[in-house]
C-alpha cells in the first residue's frame, strides 16, 4: 500500500508524487487541514475556501481512479508526523510519497514526518514538482545561490534548452480498495466562507486551469509584454491562484508557452519570452527560500536594511489597508484586492512602494497584509516581492528609485479605466483629473474622496534620507567580525 500525501499539488495530472504512488502499488490520499497552522502563515479565507472547492473537483477524478482521498487534522504541522505514522499503521502503508515544499516551517514538518515514519520502517519519499528545477541545482560558480536574477534565468534557458521537464499523464485506473472516502469539508474554523461573487471569479478545479491557460495561450500570450502592465485590460493569465494551489504545474504552463511560439525560447514572441520570463521570477523566489532561510523568518534580504527607522503610523497604515489614501490608483488597487482576492502585478509594485517608501511603513505589514486577503498568496512571490519593492531584498530596486504613484497611475492607466471601475464616486472626471483629484482645487475637492494622506515629494525625500543613512554592508561586517 502507497500514500500520496497532498499539499500544493491538487491535480491528478502532472503529478510527480501521485504516479511514482501508483506506479509502486495500490494508493491511498490523504489532504491534512491545519487551521492554527494556516492562522500563523496569514493564509487568507479566500485561499482557504480555493483549496476546499479544489480538493472536491480533485476528488471526482481521484474516484474516477479509485483512489480514496481521506482527510485528516492536525491544528499544526508539529502534529503531522503522528497523524500520519497513525495512518500508514491503521491502513499498513509501505511508503508515503509527497511533493517538495520550500519555506523553513514545511522543510521542518517534512523532515519530522521523515523521520517518524523510517522509525517504523514505513519509506518516505519526495520529489520535485511544483519547480522546474531542483533548488541548489543552478548556483553561481563559487556555488552559492544567485542573487541577481537576470543571471539566475541565463542558466535556466541554457539548462532547458538541453532538456526539457515532461509533463507526466495521469496515472491508470487501479482496483478498487475498500476503503471510503472521507466528505470534504465546506469550511474550515476561523476562516470565514467569501461571498459568492468572490468565488465565481475563482471556478475550481484542473479543467478551469487549463481552459484559462489555453486561452491565454491562443489569445493573450503575444500581447502579454504590451499589455501585462496594463491593470484595465485582461492581459494577465489569471493563473497564479492556480499555480500557487498545484492545480497546474509549471511544466504544463511552459509547454503551452513554448507550443505558442513554434517551440522557441528567446526568439519568436517577446509576449511569450517575458511570460516564461514570468515563470523563471516564480522560480527563483522559491530557490531564495532555500538558499537564504533567513526570509522565512521575516527577516531582511539585505542585512543592512534592518537598521531602517521604519515609522510607526497606524492611522496612515490604516488608510492604506482600507483604500483611502487620496491616491486613487492605490485606493483602487486596494479595493480590488479585497474584493477579488487578487491584485494585478504592476500595482502590487506600486501598493508597496507607496506603502514603504512614502509612508515609510515596515515591509512586514505590507506582506502580512497582503497574506491575508491573496487566493495566489505565496511565500515565497509574495516576500519576494515586498523585499524588492522596499529595497531590503535581493535583486531589488535601487533604494531611490521611488515609484511615483500619479506618474504610474497616468502611464499604466492613461483613461482612468481601472480607477473608475474601482472608484465609482471618480467616474465623472476627466481624464487628467481622476489621477489626481486633490489638483481639483477647490475647498473641499472631490466629494466622498478623501485628500491625500502624505506629500510625495516631501515623503521621498524623508525615505532617501533614511536609506542614505544606514549602516553600510562593509560597517556591519566589521562590526559582526
Amino acid at each position: 500500500m502507497q500514500l500520496i500525501w497532498l499539499r500544493s499539488d491538487l491535480r491528478h495530472v502532472d503529478n510527480t508524487a501521485l504516479s511514482a504512488a501508483a506506479e509502486r502499488g495500490p494508493t491511498l490520499a490523504v489532504y491534512i487541514i491545519s487551521p492554527e497552522q494556516w492562522l500563523m502563515h496569514d493564509d487568507a479565507a479566500c485561499k482557504v475556501d480555493f483549496w476546499l472547492r479544489n480538493l472536491g473537483a480533485l476528488n471526482e477524478r481521484l474516484q474516477q481512479l479509485n483512489i480514496p482521498l481521506l482527510i485528516r487534522t492536525a491544528p499544526t504541522w508539529d502534529q503531522a508526523p503522528a497523524v500520519l505514522l497513525d495512518l500508514c499503521q491503521q491502513h499498513g502503508i509501505q511508503a508515503l510519497h509527497t511533493n517538495q515544499e520550500y519555506g523553513i516551517n514545511e522543510t521542518r514538518r517534512d523532515q519530522a514526518v521523515a523521520q517518524t515514519l523510517e522509525a517504523e520502517g514505513i519509506a518516505f519519499h519526495s520529489y520535485l514538482d511544483q519547480l522546474l528545477f531542483q533548488p541548489g541545482s543552478i548556483l553561481t560558480q563559487s556555488g552559492s545561490y544567485f542573487q541577481v536574477f537576470s543571471q539566475f534565468r541565463r542558466i535556466c534557458y541554457n539548462r532547458l534548452h538541453m532538456g526539457l521537464p515532461q509533463i507526466l499523464a495521469a496515472p491508470e485506473a487501479q482496483a478498487p480498495l475498500n476503503i471510503k472516502s472521507d466528505p470534504i469539508p465546506a469550511s474550515v474554523e476561523g476562516f470565514a466562507t467569501p461571498d459568492d461573487a468572490l468565488r465565481a471569479l475563482w471556478p475550481a478545479g484542473e479543467e478551469e486551469a487549463l481552459a484559462r491557460l489555453e486561452r491565454f495561450a491562443d489569445e493573450h500570450i503575444h500581447s502579454y509584454k504590451d499589455e501585462r502592465d496594463l491593470p484595465a485590460k485582461p492581459g494577465t493569465s489569471q493563473l497564479s491562484a492556480y499555480l500557487a494551489a498545484g492545480v497546474i504545474s509549471p511544466r504544463q504552463c511552459l509547454h503551452a508557452a513554448l507550443m505558442s511560439n513554434n517551440g522557441e525560447f528567446e526568439s519568436g514572441s517577446p509576449g511569450a519570452f517575458t511570460w516564461v520570463t514570468e515563470l523563471l521570477w516564480r522560480e527563483f523566489y522559491k530557490h531564495i527560500l532555500v538558499g537564504y532561510p533567513r526570509v522565512s523568518r521575516h527577516r531582511a534580504f539585505r542585512p543592512e536594511t534592518e537598521f531602517m527607522p521604519w515609522r510607526d503610523a497606524p492611522e496612515e497604515l490604516a488608510a492604506w489597508k482600507e483604500g483611502r489614501t487620496g491616491f486613487p490608483i492605490i485606493d483602487a488597487a486596494i479595493r480590488q484586492l479585497l474584493q477579488t482576492g487578487w491584485m494585478h502585478n504592476r500595482l502590487r509594485m506600486v501598493v508597496a512602494m507607496f506603502l514603504t517608501k512614502n509612508l515609510l511603513i515596515d515591509w512586514r505589514e505590507g506582506e502580512r497584509f497582503f497574506m491575508q486577503h491573496l487566493i495566489d498568496g505565496d511565500l515565497a512571490a509574495n516576500n519576494g516581492g515586498w523585499q524588492w519593492s522596499s529595497s531590503t531584498g535581493t535583486d531589488s530596486v535601487p533604494y531611490f528609485r521611488i515609484f511615483n504613484p500619479l506618474s504610474q497611475s497616468e502611464r499604466f492607466d492613461p483613461d482612468g479605466a481601472f480607477i473608475k471601475h474601482w472608484l465609482p464616486e471618480l467616474a465623472d472626471l476627466n481624464k487628467k483629473l481622476v489621477h489626481n483629484p486633490a489638483s481639483a482645487g477647490g475647498l473641499f475637492g472631490i466629494a466622498n474622496y478623501p485628500a491625500p494622506i502624505v506629500n510625495l515629494s516631501q515623503s521621498r525625500e524623508r525615505a532617501l534620507s533614511a536609506f542614505k543613512n544606514l549602516p553600510s554592508k562593509n560597517m556591519l561586517e566589521v562590526s559582526h567580525g
